[in-house]
């Protein structure tokens, strides 16, 4: 599919080497639970992708990012799905450093080791809750000497086995005494955090999605990033961000996956012209549509607009290539299927698309009202 070597030309361009070294991989090693994608997505530089060039990283914008990720996500979409949490992580982080005195100095050296050290960020934030980000926080936060004592679990939490940094949303006291949303930046070698097995499906195994406990894990204050009194909802603004940039990029991955089943079908001349046509036209317009709703973005779309974009991109691509995976599945044939998992696996990688919050049934009630010219409110 010319598209999807162009989304690879792309990549060799910001990660050369990276492509060429996972397809060196058998595909089951790929993708297995000791699988070493992630390592070789950290040797080759990737933890940089979106870190601004200033700071010794690769300057990607969100749309070059979503074509990375569709790359990615067509030779191994376990890496793709993981590091979808660190890039959305980065890009909300640096959004907030751009802005001078947001950070402290400790917060600053945690951001800027990213690109140099090649740290990966997972991520602890709810996800999917515009409005209402710190009603049930993942977790809790009680004060302390010169810090907080954290407790929760984030489960599942991709890159559990490889991260350097959890950033964990957690309700702390306003100055009246109400909850309000901060976000701590917890290092991975912090006592008290520990990683459990989590995920049992061979499906997206290599992305290291266990569940990640606290139990009073201390954290400084020079750590936690608060809300500041002239600028009260920033963080929330900032996790509206973050909540579109991951969709996009978890979508973009999903992409990936689905075209390499429709290049096969293409590339072998399986079923009529008619049948090819379907499938191909199917995964090109959903990925157009996230093409497009990450331009928006980057072209200044923001707040309840852009996740409304994003969700209308996400719903429509989610249903389109999971038809184009399973069609795909067919006309490769039974004997394909018999002598290999590699394509069933890979039609199953691109299902768990739908089961990212929030799930299509929660979000048709508040997109139907924001449609109508109500606040996007989801649940």
């Amino acid at each position: 599919m010319r598209s999807l070597e162009l989304a690879r030309d792309l990549t060799e361009h910001y990660l050369p080497g990276l492509s060429k070294a996972l397809e060196a991989i058998p595909y089951e090693e790929r993708e297995a639970r000791e699988s070493p994608v992630v390592g070789i997505f950290r040797a080759h530089g990737g933890a940089g992708l979106l870190v601004p060039e200033e700071y010794g990283g690769l300057g990607a914008d969100i749309l070059d990012a979503v074509r990375v990720q569709r790359a990615l996500g067509s030779l191994s979409p376990s890496l793709a799905a993981a590091t979808a949490m660190h890039h959305f992580t980065v890009a909300m982080l640096y959004a907030l450093a751009s802005e001078p005195g947001r950070l402290t100095g400790a917060q600053l050296k945690v951001l800027h080791e990213v690109a140099p050290g090649r740290r990966l960020m997972a991520s602890g934030w709810a996800e999917g809750r515009t409005q209402q980000n710190i009603l049930i926080p993942a977790v809790t936060a009680t004060r302390t000497d010169g810090g907080y004592l954290l407790r929760g679990s984030k489960k599942p939490c991709s890159l559990a086995r490889s991260m350097d940094v959890l950033t964990a949303s957690i309700a702390v006291p306003g100055a009246d005494g109400a909850p309000e949303l901060a976000l701590a930046l917890v290092p991975a070698s912090s006592p008290g955090l520990s990683v459990h097995p989590f995920w049992a499906n061979e499906v997206l195994a290599a992305a290291e999605s266990d569940e990640v406990r606290l139990d009073d894990v201390f954290i400084a204050d020079e750590l936690v990033v608060t809300t500041s009194a002239d600028d009260p909802g920033r963080l929330e603004d900032l996790q509206t961000a973050g909540f579109a940039w991951f969709e996009l990029m978890a979508s973009s991955g999903y992409a990936g996956a689905a075209t390499t089943l429709v290049d096969r079908v293409v590339e072998r001349g399986r079923g009529g012209t008619a049948d090819r046509a379907d499938i191909a036209l199917r995964t090109e317009s959903a990925f157009a549509l996230l093409e497009g709703a990450a331009r928006a973005v980057r072209d200044g779309l923001q707040g309840e607009a852009a996740v409304a974009a994003v969700l209308v991109a996400r719903y429509a691509a989610q249903e389109s290539l999971a038809r184009a995976a399973d069609r795909s599945l067919e006309l490769l044939g039974g004997i394909d299927f018999i002598r290999s998992n590699e394509n069933a696996r890979l039609a199953a990688a691109v299902r768990p698309l739908a089961f990212h919050p929030p799930g299509r049934a929660s979000a048709e009630e508040p997109l139907l009202k924001w449609f109508a010219g109500e606040p996007l409110e989801l649940a």
